[in-house]
Formats: structure tokens, C-alpha cells, sequence
């Protein structure tokens, strides 16, 4: 039997409406007791000392890019969920957009190999169509079977409203969430950011906002039609927010997710960078993501939706990529920002500037997806995001007055793609435990 017990930590777990000094115990890998001193009569354990820190539920990511199979000179499972554990992360979805797509039993059971030896808890989202081509439905029964946890064609919306209809109704027989990709392909043809005043300054065609906004319009209006679960992915204008807000009143089953780049950075980034240089265009590939980074407006309408829980779960959209794909011109370079390890001490932006408190972050990034997807349904995820007795015992142990500096050359995913290179945060992830077992650490903890 091995039993680690954490002590002394400010215990914050939103699932259970817990916040106060306790200690962690865990025995075999499960969450065995939550309270105070329950970790001084334990024997024979392995201790950490978390006074000052925060201890947490490991965070669950609901949109990871792990680019395996086909694409491992971007990322692979393994280092893919290295990183997602630096960053906090226990269980991560993975996203079809592999190479050959997961749009069958054979590419989802791929998946799930690879994961058996991954640093945390792999969840691969299947396709809506085969080969992600928008033209004739995966077959989403197997898919499930195989262990696939959503539907999405992510990087590419369904744009033939009659699919999305049939796919949305097709996935009610199996309880499977519906995760879309909202641009309307006819309305960011050859666009490479926002359509605003920066892209007009740039020279570059832009992606309007309506693009967004008229396929969430569309896809809840399809999702009331069907009864079924529509899931708008990365969130990033003020009219999606408000269609959305709209649509969970009037008890539509639809949920959304948005990412931290989008929650703090504007389309600002792609010419000025840090530092806000307005004296120099810089055409930061780095900053360049689809949906693009929008306004200010923007930004605050997607924290008040985070806040009020119009948005359940903040999700990385980790997307990286080598360097030839990004060290290129704009309008050729590909979109996508390494986002695993830097999620935390970004989000908590929000905080440090009042928009949420630590508890609500951490519900956001916690129980907030799982119940978005009721992925504790799950044979053998029962009490994931939370820190249950008899759970597994997943764990983020948080630092949130840290500040540091990133360095993406120290990244353990192989994409090094981000435009917080060399800016401050505050807010750090201490150590990870997924399963009971610590699986990231800083260097600078020894006692860990």
C-alpha cells in the first residue's frame, strides 16, 4: 500500500464546496480522506508540505492538439501530456485533427495505446464526419464504443447545415456532445485575423466576428431543433457570447468553452506585441489563431460569460507547432499557440484584475468541464474534478502569488509557439499528481 498525504494546504475544491486549510491523503493512488490533520495519524507515508500553497482538483482540458498520429514533428502523446502536466493538467481531450483523422475504431483504439504510458489521462474526441471532410457522417456508435468522449470536425467547421442537423440528431442516440468549430468557411476565406482596424493597418484580409456569430446562431438553432448537445469550441466574440446567453435561457442543452489567450490578449497582439510598440508592426505569427484574437470589447464580454457561467470551462486550445510552421510569412504561417503550460498563470489575469476570484477560476478549469461534458460518467472517472474520497486522485498543487517569467525554450511540449515569450505572470503551478503519483515538479522543490 502507498500512501502520500499533503499537508497544511488551502484546499479549494468548487465540486464539493470546499475552501479552507486541510490536508490530502491519498492511499493507492485514490483520494482516501480531505480535512484538517488527517494526514498527522497517517504512518508510512510520503509527505509534502504545502503551507502557503493551494491545493486543487487537476485541471481538465477539453481541447488539446496532441498531433499523434501524423504529425509528430509538432508533438507526440508523450510530450504533449508532459507539458499538460507542467501545466497543471491531469486529463486532457484530444482533438481528431490527426493524420488519418480519428474517425473510426481503429485510429480512436490508436490513440488510447499510445495514452496507456502518457504522463496523464488521455480522452480522444472523435470526428463528426470521415476524415474531417464535411460530407458524410463518422460512425459515431463505434466511435464511443471505441472510448471516443465528443464529436468534432475541430479546425474545420461543418458547414452544410443539413450534415449538422443529421450529426446532431445522430449523436443523441449516444449521449455524445457535439464540439463545433463556429467560422463560417465562406466568411474567412483567405483571412488571417481579425477583421478590424489592426488588420486594415496590416494589410491583411481579415476574419469578421459575424463569421462566428452566424454559425452559432445556426448550430443553436439546429441543437433546439434536435434536443441534442451543441458545444461551441474557443469562444471569442461578444455576439457569440450573447447568442449563447440567449439561447441557456431559454434551456437549450448548450455549452462553451473559451481559451485563455482569448480571455486576455486582442488582436493587438498580432502588430505590437508586448509592450504595446505602436511605433513598429511586428506580424507576430505567434499571435496568430483561429478564431483570431478580436477587441477589448470582446475580451470583457468573454469574462463576464466566464464569470457568470455562461461559459463553463476554460479549455487551452494547445495547439503547437514546429518552427517552419510559424517562423514564415503571415499569410501562409500556421495558426496555433502552445497553450498547456502557460494556462494558469494567464487565467489568473482575471484575478489579480478582479474579474474572478481563485474558487470560480478554479471551477472553471476543474469540475466546470466535467460537467459541461459529464465526463464523470465515465466508467472509471467517477468523481473526476473533484477531490472525493474514493476518486482518483488527481491534484494541482498552486502557487498563485508566484510570479515568473516564460521561456518557451524551456517548454516540454515541442511546440514553442506562444507570444508570452519573456513576459511576467503571475500564478504558477508547483507540482502535479495524476493517479497519486507526482508527475511534474518544479526544480526549485526539492521537498517534492
Amino acid at each position: 500500500m502507498s500512501t502520500l498525504a499533503i499537508h497544511n494546504a488551502r484546499v479549494i475544491d468548487p465540486g464539493l464546496g470546499r475552501d479552507g486549510i486541510a490536508d490530502v491523503v491519498i492511499v493507492d493512488g485514490r483520494i482516501s480522506r480531505v480535512g484538517p490533520d488527517e494526514g498527522s495519524a497517517v504512518i508510512d507515508a510520503d509527505r509534502i508540505d504545502a503551507t502557503g500553497l493551494v491545493v486543487t482538483p487537476g485541471f481538465v482540458d477539453l481541447h488539446t492538439h496532441l498531433r499523434e498520429p501524423g504529425f509528430t514533428y509538432k508533438e507526440t502523446i508523450r510530450t504533449g501530456t508532459a507539458a499538460a502536466a507542467a501545466g497543471g493538467f491531469t486529463t486532457v481531450c484530444a482533438m481528431p485533427n490527426t493524420n488519418p483523422p480519428l474517425d473510426s475504431r481503429a485510429a480512436i483504439e490508436s490513440v488510447l495505446r499510445e495514452a496507456e504510458t502518457a504522463t496523464v489521462r488521455v480522452l480522444p474526441i472523435g470526428c463528426i464526419t470521415r476524415g474531417r471532410a464535411g460530407a458524410e457522417l463518422a460512425p459515431a456508435g463505434e466511435l464511443q464504443a471505441a472510448g471516443a468522449v465528443a464529436l468534432s470536425d475541430d479546425g474545420d467547421a461543418v458547414a452544410d447545415p443539413s450534415l449538422m442537423r443529421h450529426a446532431l440528431e445522430y449523436s443523441t442516440a449516444f449521449g455524445l456532445p457535439i464540439s463545433q468549430h463556429c467560422e463560417d468557411p465562406s466568411l474567412v476565406r483567405d483571412g488571417h485575423m481579425h477583421e478590424g482596424w489592426v488588420a486594415t493597418r496590416m494589410g491583411l484580409r481579415g476574419r469578421p466576428a459575424s463569421a462566428e456569430e452566424t454559425m452559432v446562431a445556426r448550430d443553436i438553432a439546429l441543437a433546439e431543433l434536435s434536443g441534442a448537445h451543441l458545444h461551441i469550441a474557443h469562444v471569442s466574440s461578444a455576439g457569440s457570447v450573447a447568442l449563447i446567453r440567449a439561447a441557456r435561457a431559454r434551456g437549450a442543452h448548450v455549452t462553451a468553452e473559451v481559451t485563455p489567450h482569448h480571455l486576455v490578449l486582442t488582436h493587438e497582439e498580432v502588430a505590437f506585441g508586448f509592450g504595446a510598440d505602436y511605433t513598429h508592426l511586428r506580424y507576430n505569427t505567434d499571435a496568430k489563431v483561429n478564431p483570431p484574437l478580436r477587441e477589448h470589447s470582446d475580451v470583457a464580454a468573454l469574462r463576464a460569460a466566464l464569470r457568470d457561467g455562461v461559459i463553463e470551462a476554460i479549455a487551452t486550445d494547445h495547439a503547437p507547432h514546429a518552427r517552419m510552421d510559424k517562423e514564415i510569412e503571415f499569410d501562409v504561417a500556421a495558426a496555433g499557440i502552445s497553450g498547456l503550460e502557460t494556462a494558469f498563470g494567464l487565467c489568473m489575469t482575471l484575478v489579480t484584475e478582479g474579474d474572478l476570484d481563485l474558487p470560480l477560476l478554479i471551477e472553471r478549469l476543474t469540475i466546470g468541464p466535467v460537467r459541461a461534458w459529464q465526463l464523470d460518467r465515465q466508467p472509471g472517472l467517477e468523481g473526476l474534478g473533484t477531490l472525493a474520497p474514493g476518486a482518483v486522485a488527481d491534484i494541482a498543487i498552486l502557487d498563485p502569488a508566484t510570479r515568473w517569467t516564460v521561456e518557451p525554450a524551456r517548454f516540454l511540449s515541442m511546440g514553442r509557439n506562444t507570444p508570452l515569450g519573456g513576459r511576467e505572470l503571475t500564478g504558477q503551478v508547483v507540482a502535479t499528481i495524476a493517479a497519486g503519483r507526482v508527475v511534474h515538479r518544479l526544480e526549485s522543490v526539492a521537498a517534492l
